[in-house]
């Protein structure tokens, strides 16, 4: 009788867990066959109504019904959770790889800062801020700062020539020239901006690059002047002391001519790709103006001189956050940008 009781139970039971379209009919048919008052439960109180023997084997065979009927419980039980989990991550799924709404916060591009932080440094030193056209013309990216078409050192300046006869600058020193016909002397100018060399692209080199050329002119400027400027210009960027170095340097434009290194701020002088090995980065040339690019931009040299430097600002940006590669720069990685 108690076998046929158990067996009706658990048929009923394994029913109602099928049928149960929801976690509250299944709640339902738990209380009804698993609860304290349940059909089970009140099975398991007529046990003391058998004998010892009776007892124990009817107490065995409950036992299984209900083992059996706890797990398949359970087991539904779980497969609404999941249908349950699974809706709710439906409803509220959010690609966190998406930008945020709304207007996103920028930055300053690491070249802009510094160049922004150079042109405060400068025009506080009573110096003006000026610009000229990146497509020059070819007297006053050569000619004009005394490299004439034969000259060595326009091979050192490989550009990008158009049909008209024009290029793209190779630096910026075509400002300062464009900048003495316009002002005449005495003048203190720097001229940021990007120029164009015709370059093997690697982790030094870029064809697109950018520099930062400076010029005073007054009466009885010397190199002490030059100096002066330089190591404040140096100071003031690294916001510490950096080791430099000042040897002799030819250029056409400047008479005479030094490069001022400073020791690479990556390796601390050991060497790596970015100093080619040589533990030092050519950081600015520069030197006294020369006479005939003082002619040429329409100043007589027997009562002005002055100094000139250029300073790669790409460069001085590598240095000053330890950038190791400058194509980094230009790659437009949002990833490397923000960092800045």
């Amino acid at each position: 009788m108690l076998d046929s009781t158990l067996s009706d139970i658990e048929a009923r039971a394994l029913s109602a867990i099928e049928a149960a379209s929801d976690a509250a009919a299944l709640e339902r048919a738990r209380v009804e066959f698993l609860g304290r008052k349940g059909a089970l439960a009140q099975i398991g109180k007529d046990l003391g109504k058998l004998s010892p023997e009776e007892r124990a084997r009817a107490g065995k065979l409950l036992n299984s019904v209900k083992q059996l009927l706890e797990e398949r419980f359970d087991k539904k039980q779980t497969w609404f959770e999941e249908q349950a989990l699974r809706a709710r991550l439906d409803a509220e799924w959010l690609d966190i790889t998406l930008p945020a709404p709304g207007v996103r916060p920028g930055a300053l591009h690491p070249l802009t800062q510094i160049q922004k932080e150079l042109e405060d440094l400068f025009t506080s030193l009573g110096f003006a801020v000026v610009d000229g056209p990146e497509v020059e013309t070819e007297w006053h990216n050569f000619d004009a700062l005394n490299i004439p078409p034969a000259h060595p050192a326009r091979d050192a300046q490989d550009t990008f020539w158009l049909e008209n006869g024009c290029l793209l600058r190779t630096h910026t020193s075509p400002v300062q020239v464009r900048a003495m016909e316009r002002f005449g002397a005495p003048l203190r100018i720097i001229a940021p901006g990007r120029v164009f060399r015709n370059e093997e692209v690697d982790a030094s080199h870029e064809h697109t690059f950018y520099q930062l050329e400076g010029m005073m002119i007054d009466r009885d400027v010397s190199i002490g002047h030059m100096l002066y400027f330089m190591k404040t210009l140096l100071e003031a960027i690294f916001r510490r002391e950096v080791t430099v170095r000042l040897r002799p340097g030819f250029f056409p434009f400047v008479e005479p001519g030094f490069e001022l290194d400073i020791q690479c701020l990556l390796c601390g002088g050991s060497g790596c790709p970015v100093c080619k090995q040589s533990g030092w980065v050519e950081l600015l040339p520069c030197g006294l103006v020369h006479p005939n690019v003082l002619r040429a931009g329409g100043i007589d040299p027997r009562e002005w001189n002055g100094f000139a430097f250029g300073l790669g600002l790409t460069r001085l940006v590598m240095m000053r956050y330890a950038i190791d590669d400058i194509r980094l720069l230009q790659s437009g990685d949002l990833r490397f940008l923000e960092q800045f």
